[in-house]
């Protein structure tokens, strides 16, 4: 029996940037169908998210920021530009707060027993959201939402990100540059967007990778920078900014990454949460925007977490 759970909600299909836009819902059927597809979804502990509130939201953003994007919800049939990659259509802010309450509900379900490891299928992703502003696709930032109610709501001390989407999420970094009590260790493609300084902190691990890098590059240095210091740090909750956006069929970047790349991650961080965490794991999507590897490096990374639930 799976302890792995599974979190999504309709209204998150809401979310319509427009028929050219990478970040389609689309993205969400082609995962449902992977897991389906590959006999996963079945297994899993089915939950909705619900909507994060505003006191959820205001621990990583600013009241003015989560204000603004209230009011920046358009009317029926029209568009909201934040700036030249994020657009707003009249159900993005209902997605954007589930997208939100996804984290905090698999915080919940991790931290009171429910389930091992979590899988939130979301969007709009979250790791590019600023303190004070929407970008890169993001509304809120999805996963420091969830990382900061497990610091407030749970009392945690030491809680890591994991973060292996192509991009940088300058967005967690911003919210928690100063806050060592969040481990943030970031894979990306470097330089390339957002091309933000990378702050020098000790709980900021980066690992930026070129153009072209291989699933083996990959795979030595997050064992150089990232287990090493997730090991010192012994964090009581690994969170996983998944994005799947470094698959070589990928065309929104140039890394050459493929399923069993994010397979092998995934265990990686699964062993790390076994051995400090009480096996406490919280994964919630980010980028990745062809269909098919998409669905299929999100179906390999919810087979890890399933065959490593519990053992």
């Amino acid at each position: 029996m799976t302890h792995t759970a599974y979190i999504s909600h309709p209204d998150c299909l809401l979310h319509d940037p427009g028929p050219t836009h990478p970040e389609r819902p689309g993205r969400l059927h082609a995962i449902r169908n992977a897991l389906l597809d590959e006999g996963l979804l079945e297994g899993l502990i089915l939950l909705d998210a619900p909507p994060a509130t505003d006191a959820q939201l205001e621990r990583v953003h600013s009241p003015a920021h989560v204000a603004r994007i209230r009011a920046s919800a358009p009317a029926p049939g029209q568009q909201t530009m934040l700036d030249a990659d994020t657009v707003m259509s009249k159900g993005s802010l209902t997605a954007a707060l589930h997208a939100a309450g996804a984290g905090v509900a698999g915080v919940r379900a991790v931290m009171e027993g429910e389930a091992d490891h979590v899988f939130c299928a979301v969007r709009p992703p979250g790791h590019h959201a600023e303190r004070e502003r929407a970008m890169g696709f993001c509304l809120f930032n999805n996963i420091a939402v969830a990382a900061a109610h497990a610091l407030a709501h749970y009392g945690l001390a030491r809680v890591a990100i994991a973060d292996f989407d192509v991009h940088h999420g300058n967005g967690t970094e911003d919210i928690f540059r100063e806050d060592p009590r969040v481990l943030y260790c970031s894979s990306f493609q470097h330089p390339f967007y957002p091309g933000t300084p990378l702050a020098e902190r000790d709980h900021l691990i980066h690992t930026p990778l070129a153009a072209g890098t291989d699933g083996a590059t990959f795979r030595a240095a997050i064992e150089r920078d990232w287990l090493p210091a997730l090991d010192r740090f012994q964090p009581e909750l690994v969170l996983v900014s998944a994005g799947f956006d470094g698959h070589r069929d990928d065309h929104l970047a140039s890394l050459h990454l493929a399923e069993d790349d994010f397979a092998w991650v995934s265990r990686a961080l699964v062993d790390v949460a076994a051995r400090h965490a009480g096996g406490r794991l919280v994964s919630m999507l980010e980028g990745g925007y062809d269909f098919s590897s998409l669905g299929r490096s999100a179906a390999a990374h919810v087979r890890a977490l399933c065959e490593l639930s519990r053992r």
